[in-house]
């Protein structure tokens, strides 16, 4: 791995946003290729964060700091990736469900799927079934991720996933759950594919879903 790959990896682990545009920037001046940088230097900086935080060695505050320094790196390279042609892993659309505020966790999780190469569908929080659907409809994803902070709020999962089957688009998407009340054993009585504890456990299901389909 070169010095600025490193470097990259680096500051994506300190969280470092100013020094991964300046780093980024460097390394295209010198001639890297887009994807060079994207795939080794700030995805294994990412994917540290990811063994970190589920080791419970970093914290929220500073996995968000490490998604702002990978958006950051994301921001230059985004429009060159997609100039060069770079397939992208697939399309995922995350939402907070229906009366909840709270999208810290799906914040992350979006910000995790990027890192890992999705094009991301954020359709925000205290978002109803029907827009859920709608987004299917409209962007075609791979995958459907839904958060919920509230015992409260949980039962709109379930209420969405029967959207999805009464509009004819739950066959063609798979779909995950999480949030603090969320467990594997709810996502299975609501018919979920999948539960993420966390939001790099998050992004690995929905990779395994996109590689899937």
């Amino acid at each position: 791995m070169s010095r600025i790959l490193e470097k990259i990896a680096t500051a994506i682990l300190e969280g470092d946003g100013e020094q991964i545009t300046k780093l980024v920037n460097k390394g295209i001046a010198e001639g890297m290729t887009p994807s060079d940088i994207m795939d080794n230097g700030l995805l294994v900086g990412m994917n540290e964060v990811g063994v970190r935080f589920k080791a419970g060695d970093m914290f929220v505050p500073e996995v968000l700091m490490s998604a702002e320094a990978m958006q950051a790196g994301t921001t230059i390279l985004r429009p060159l990736l997609t100039g060069a042609g770079a397939k992208q892993v697939g399309k995922v659309l995350l939402g907070t469900v229906k009366g909840d505020l709270h999208d810290i966790g799906k914040n992350l999780v979006a910000m995790m799927c990027e890192g890992s190469g999705f094009e991301v569908i954020d359709i925000g929080f205290n978002a109803d079934p029907e827009k859920l659907v709608e987004g299917v409809k409209k962007h075609q994803p791979q995958v459907v991720g839904m958060s919920a902070m509230l015992t409260t709020t949980m039962r709109a999962m379930g209420y969405t996933i029967k959207a999805l089957e009464e509009a004819g688009l739950r066959d063609t998407v798979k779909v995950m759950v999480g949030g603090a009340p969320v467990d594997a054993d709810f996502a299975n009585r609501i018919g979920a594919d999948g539960y993420g504890s966390n939001a790099p456990a998050g992004a690995d299901l929905a990779k395994k879903f996109a590689a899937a389909s």
